[in-house]
C-alpha cells in the first residue's frame, strides 16, 4: 500500500505545484500598483546577449505608483529603456542619466475587466490542469487495481484523489477572488 500513499502524494505535489505557477502567474498581472515583477519578462542587449532585466540592474518600489530600476553600469541605462519600452508593458520610462524611473498609470474600468479576464483565463487553465492530473491519477488507480490491489481500497484511493481536486479547485478560486479584489479596487 505504499504505492497508494505515493501516488497521493505525488497527485498533491503536481496539484501544489500548478497552483504556485498560478499565483506566479498573477503577480505578472499588475493590479495598479508598482512591482517589480511587472518587468519579469523584459530582457536587454547587454553586450550582444540578451539577458534579463534583474541580471543587470536593481529593481525596486520606492512607494505604490513608481518602479526604479538602477543599472549596475552606467552605460545600460539607455538599452535598459529601449529594452522597457519595447517590452510594451503600457510603460514610459524616465531616464534621468542616473536612474530610471517608470511612473505605473492608475488602471482604467476598461482595463481593469481585461486584466480579470486575463486573470479568470489563468484561473481556469490552471482548473484544467489539476483535473487532468485527477484524470492522470484514477486511471493509475486502476491500473493498481488490476494489478491486484483490493477493490474497496481503490475506491478509497479515487475518493481521497477526489477530495484532494476539490481542495485544489477550491484554492484557486480563492485565489482568483483574492486577485479581483486586488484589481477591482481602486
Amino acid at each position: 500500500m505504499e504505492e497508494i500513499e505515493m501516488l497521493l502524494d505525488d497527485t498533491k505535489e503536481q496539484m501544489q505545484s500548478a497552483l504556485a505557477f498560478l499565483e506566479k502567474e498573477l503577480q505578472k498581472i499588475r493590479a495598479g500598483k508598482a512591482n517589480p515583477q511587472m518587468l519579469e519578462g523584459v530582457k536587454v542587449d547587454y553586450y550582444g546577449t540578451l539577458t534579463p532585466l534583474h541580471q543587470v540592474s536593481n529593481i525596486h518600489t520606492p512607494d505604490a505608483k513608481l518602479i526604479v530600476v538602477q543599472a549596475w553600469e552606467k552605460n545600460m541605462l539607455n538599452p535598459i529603456e529601449k529594452a522597457i519600452q519595447a517590452a510594451n508593458l503600457g510603460f514610459n520610462p524616465i531616464n534621468d542619466g542616473v536612474i530610471i524611473r517608470i511612473p505605473v498609470p492608475a488602471l482604467t474600468e476598461e482595463r481593469r475587466r481585461d486584466l480579470m479576464k486575463k486573470v479568470k483565463t489563468e484561473v481556469e487553465n490552471i482548473k484544467i490542469r489539476i483535473r487532468n492530473i485527477r484524470r492522470d491519477a484514477n486511471e493509475y488507480a486502476k491500473k493498481l487495481e488490476k494489478d491486484g490491489i483490493p477493490e474497496d481500497m481503490v475506491k478509497k484511493l479515487i475518493d481521497d484523489i477526489q477530495s484532494l481536486t476539490n481542495s485544489f479547485i477550491d484554492k484557486s478560486d480563492k485565489i482568483f477572488d483574492a486577485k479581483e479584489k486586488d484589481i477591482m479596487s481602486v
